[in-house]
């Protein structure tokens, strides 16, 4: 008996022992995984606290650092790095970074925000499958959602915010039945959105904006639970969304291409406080109950097409923080409700026709013209009396009728008249709706607009066609001193619209015979060439000869560039200060940005846009926008065949060899790039030479690479920053296009050389004083 008794004893002795030494070993794994990512991360300020000695699962949290143990497991994960942090170093790997990690199997929370972290997600992160709530945001992350992601089965939050990931929504969203929050914001997807979406029923937030999302948006009926839904700064449309049930808290629809009513339901949605659905052409009239949603305090409807009457005695929310009324088409008094001198509430009303006289106003007839031409009427109710039928079918076959007369006389008088017309026929304008009658998912899916940054601050007006009228008065029919030059795709002259806004204006004259239904299709590609970095089409308009309506000329409208070329803030001995380096960089990124969205951002892409220094502009800010590129309509216009109209437009992006496509754009850029260095144009005979300068100077000392750039910057860049450049500029210019580098490989070093300088913050000033870009100051994100 007493040999049993010490044999249980000591069997429980030797359990006790390996389970307090496994646990040890346990805590010792996870401590070495935890040391392991603090070095990966390269030592970050905020786990300055982890040491050897520490003991991770009783550490004090904080809300920039968490670490939770669950019976001696890491179960939560929560990093959070400074505001602007820097990439991490070129020899920083993710895939190391993510094999490190996946050795903590019983993560349920994860959160890394803003710690520098690039490169593509690997699909290896699935293996921590008990992952309920994932946080990358504000990192460098690019590439697509790895495919073993619907392995996270568990998966209840995913923020991806202010990334570069790109390509479509995947339809495997329905793998995640708990979803519950679903933040994609400021990355690069494109296509659009998958019905999965759809079955998303504990769906609670779901921000999509600034994205190049487009299409119609899927039936959102069913997620019944939602509170927050943002889709601004995409090309959706043109329906409004359907929504279930009445939870929304905040409904932002801005900057996209819904061009129908808003639904009745809108004003019963009573716990809505947010709603902005500015800068669309929503049509229909406004929903005065709107202003008095028990929860309301943010409204911005501007930047529409709503029609309607308002009234002195309409009641407000007095929690109503922000109205915009801004551009649509209101009459009427504004409500008393409104008119208020507190600082605590802004009230904007400008460009309507109402009868206050504070803020500028159109006339009456304006709003009712405009009303009739938008030609969408709001959706009439089924049931309808038979008289009434009756009589609308009465008016229209008559109106019809009278038509028909009136065109057969026309018909004749002018067959009467046709031998008698001059060899250069008088011309007319036809002004056509670009988004009317028009399809095709190639073209009318694709557009990008610029992020609005500023309440009542709208970036860049809608679309839309303009009258020979405006286009001959903006330039004062054509004078002279309005002339800027001519080159292969046309004449362009400076113009001042009614408003005073500055637009430069470019006009082709045609030099075969065709309608301007043949150009629909190009107009309305080139009306989605809109981003941060392009000079944006703004508008256009036809001149059409009277005999046969064929189109004469053609004016496309483009938003004016006040601060000349980029060459001329670089060139030596020009009169104007130099950029500063850290403008220069700012410069390259831009302009990599706007070949990304030329390339991406819109189908079918535009390729081989010939670039050059003289084609970059800067405006105010000194934000680098690209001016010329291969617009559709304008590149081949010289090479249209008789026949079909369509064939001789070639698009841009049709090439046999697509494989490099995009590698030509890329070598101009890097030439842009050592003319930003060297500060000085270039002649293409001597790029070889310049480039292989270039190469030996990075193998060489700091002194020398100094000794070979613009002495305007040449103390006042990083040699990091500096080099950083040189390389890439130096892989840009290589002979065989294969072997030059992507975008996102382009964006990133420059990206890398922009946080190193800014760090070094050497380049506050230039020693000539010159001003600092808005970019300097601020990380560099994706639009």
């Amino acid at each position: 008996m007493a040999n049993k008794f010490h044999s249980s004893v000591l069997l429980v002795l030797v359990t006790v022992l390996l389970s307090i030494y496994s646990s040890e070993q346990l805590q010792s794994s996870h401590s070495q995984t935890l040391l392991r990512i603090q070095q990966l991360l390269n030592f970050p300020s905020v786990l300055s606290s982890w040491k050897y000695n520490t003991d991770f699962c009783n550490t004090d949290s904080k809300s920039s650092l968490t670490v939770v143990c669950y019976e001696n497991t890491i179960t939560q994960l929560h990093i959070v790095g400074e505001t602007r942090a820097l990439l991490l170093p070129r020899n920083f790997s993710i895939d190391s970074f993510v094999t490190t990690l996946v050795k903590l199997p019983s993560l349920k929370v994860l959160t890394l925000v803003s710690l520098g972290i690039w490169g593509p997600l690997p699909g290896k992160i699935a293996r921590l499958s008990s992952l309920e709530i994932v946080n990358v945001s504000s990192n460098f992350l690019y590439g697509e959602i790895p495919q073993e992601f619907p392995l996270l089965s568990h998966l209840q939050t995913l923020i991806l915010d202010d990334n570069m990931f790109s390509g479509h929504l995947p339809e495997w969203l329905d793998s995640f039945p708990a979803l519950t929050v679903l933040s994609l914001k400021n990355n690069l997807f494109n296509g659009s959105l998958p019905d999965s979406l759809s079955s998303l029923e504990d769906l609670r937030i779901l921000s999509l904006s600034h994205n190049h999302f487009y299409g119609s948006v899927p039936d959102l009926n069913r997620l019944t639970n939602l509170q927050v839904l943002e889709l601004d700064n995409n090309a959706f449309g043109p329906q409004f969304p359907r929504l279930g049930g009445n939870k929304l808290v905040t409904l932002v629809l801005r900057n996209n291409k819904f061009r129908s009513s808003a639904p009745d339901e809108l004003s019963s949605y009573y716990q809505l406080e947010r709603l902005d659905i500015s800068s669309n052409t929503f049509v229909g009239p406004f929903q005065l109950a709107l202003l008095s949603l028990p929860s309301i305090t943010y409204l911005n409807i501007s930047g529409n097409k709503l029609t309607g009457m308002l009234f002195e005695n309409v009641s407000c929310n007095s929690e109503l923080e922000a109205v915009d009324l801004s551009s649509n088409l209101l009459t009427g008094s504004l409500p008393n409700c409104l008119v208020s001198d507190s600082n605590d509430r802004t009230v904007l009303y400008a460009r309507n026709c109402l009868e206050e006289t504070n803020q500028d106003q159109h006339a009456q007839p304006f709003c009712h013209t405009e009303a009739l031409a938008v030609g969408i009427l709001p959706e009439r109710k089924k049931h309808k009396q038979v008289s009434k039928t009756v009589l609308s079918l009465g008016i229209v076959g008559g109106t019809f009728g009278g038509v028909a007369l009136v065109a057969l006389l026309f018909l004749i008088i002018r067959r009467g008249n046709a031998k008698s017309k001059m060899k250069n026929p008088p011309t007319k304008l036809i002004s056509d709706n670009v988004a009317s009658g028009y399809t095709s998912k190639l073209f009318s899916d694709a557009r990008y607009i610029p992020q609005t940054k500023n309440f009542g601050t709208f970036g860049l007006p809608p679309y839309r066609a303009f009258s020979l009228e405006e286009i001959t008065a903006a330039t004062n029919n054509f004078d002279t001193a309005s002339f800027m030059g001519e080159g292969s795709q046309g004449k362009m002259n400076r113009g001042q619209l009614k408003d005073g806004s500055l637009v430069a204006i470019r006009s082709v004259k045609m030099t075969k015979s065709y309608r301007t239904q043949d150009f629909m299709h190009y107009i309305e590609l080139i009306s989605k060439y809109r981003h941060h970095h392009l000079a944006s089409a703004l508008g256009h308009c036809f001149e059409c000869y009277l005999d046969d309506s064929s189109v004469r000329r053609i004016f496309i409208v483009f938003e004016y560039i006040p601060n000349g070329t980029l060459k001329s803030w670089i060139s030596e001995g020009h009169y104007r200060k130099s950029l500063t380096w850290t403008q220069r960089i700012a410069a390259a990124i831009g302009i990599a940005k706007g070949i990304q969205f030329l390339h991406r951002g819109i189908v079918p892409g535009a390729y081989s846009n010939n670039l050059k220094i003289t084609d970059v502009l800067l405006d105010q800010n000194f934000v680098a926008k690209i001016s010329s590129y291969n617009l559709p309509l304008l590149s081949n216009m010289g090479k249209v065949s008789q026949g079909n109209p369509l064939s001789g437009f070639k698009s841009p992006s049709v090439n046999k060899s697509v494989k490099n496509e995009d590698k030509a754009d890329i070598y101009d850029f890097g030439v842009i790039l050592l003319e930003l260095i060297l500060g000085r144009t270039i002649k293409s005979r001597n790029v070889n030479t310049l480039k292989d300068l270039l190469q030996e100077s990075i193998t060489a000392d700091e002194e020398a690479r100094r000794s070979i750039i613009d002495s305007a910057v040449s103390k006042a860049c990083l040699d990091q920053s500096l080099r950083t450049m040189m390389e890439i500029c130096v892989r840009c210019l290589v002979k065989e296009p294969e072997d030059r580098p992507s975008l996102e490989d382009i964006l990133w070093n420059l990206q890398f050389a922009a946080q190193v300088q800014d760090a070094w913050r050497g380049d506050s000033q230039s020693s000539d004083g010159s001003p600092i870009s808005p970019l300097a100051s601020r990380r560099m994100t994706f639009h």
